[in-house]
């Protein structure tokens, strides 16, 4: 059984903390909001009454928290302070690539092991416990943080070096904002002309139309019991997150000097989506939008 260190046990660190208490270990969980924490302790977990006292003689440090400033201030001001130096540091946050790459090599430089590990599948994945890790980080490291991932994920796999588990997580998001926005926009076409959604599923999820947007995630109820459409388009992944990663994979496109044509067009529907009340609401609402 390891000591791990759960900083931020939010709406994804929660599950992912539940499902590493219930693999046997240890779990010290420490979030800002004392009803985050409350979930965890529920879930197995121990409470802890800062960070630095969750992470002083922990085996592993797992963070979880809003953006790339959150990630560096907690480690450069604490976490960094605090780690033993046989720990593993791990990132499970989505954030820029230079403030990831900047975290991992301070920490590399100060002796201790760090991987950047966000993640993909959403809430339901993180409460489940099969979510999918993009990984970054030396070999070492990687090699440490494996067996612990896995406790909350059904795909591991490392992307590199330190930053490209950010690099892969928002090349993958950008993706599935695109794919999502170009889904909605075909049921919303079918339903003007008079096709059954159930029916369009039918035939495009067969079809070269498939995409997971459509058989996992589709933007219409009925055809996917389980997706948020079925909720009114609660809970799932909110577009005000997406719309996050989508901003993050333009400014990364800007300073590699990649073209995303695709990925903008992404981002400017979803900003006009969250000025009009949708942030909140599940990104397959974004169908809301664009039937006007």
């Amino acid at each position: 059984m390891s000591i791990i260190a759960f900083i931020g046990v939010g709406n994804m660190g929660g599950g992912m903390a539940a499902n590493l208490a219930k693999a046997g270990h240890d779990v010290r969980a420490f979030d800002l909001s004392a009803a985050a924490v409350a979930r965890a302790i529920s879930h197995g977990c121990t409470a802890a009454t800062s960070a630095r006292a969750a992470a002083t003689g922990a085996d592993a440090i797992v963070t979880m928290l809003p953006a790339g400033s959150h990630v560096a201030t907690a480690y450069h001001d604490t976490l960094f302070d605090a780690a033993s130096p046989h720990a593993i540091l791990i990132d499970c946050s989505t954030i820029d690539v230079a403030t990831a790459r900047r975290v991992g090599e301070t920490a590399s430089d100060k002796g201790l092991k760090m991987v950047d590990a966000p993640v993909s599948g959403g809430t339901a994945a993180a409460d489940a416990g099969t979510l999918t890790f993009m990984v970054g980080g030396p070999d070492a490291a990687f090699a440490l943080a494996r067996p612990i991932l896995e406790k909350m994920g059904k795909a591991v796999i490392h992307a590199g070096g330190p930053g490209m588990g950010q690099a892969a997580k928002i090349c993958n998001n950008m993706i599935l904002g695109a794919t999502m926005v170009a889904t909605a926009e075909a049921f919303v076409l079918a339903e003007k002309l008079g096709l059954d959604a159930q029916t369009f599923f039918d035939i495009s999820s067969k079809a070269s139309g498939q995409s997971w947007s459509m058989t996992s995630y589709c933007p219409v109820p009925g055809p996917v019991p389980t997706s948020p459409a079925n909720r009114d388009y609660q809970g799932g992944f909110a577009s005000a997150l997406m719309l996050k990663d989508l901003k993050l994979a333009l400014a990364a496109a800007t300073t590699a000097g990649a073209s995303v044509p695709m990925g903008a067009q992404a981002a400017a529907l979803y900003q006009l989506f969250a000025n009009n009340g949708g942030d909140s609401q599940d990104f397959s609402a974004i169908v809301k939008l664009l039937r006007g």
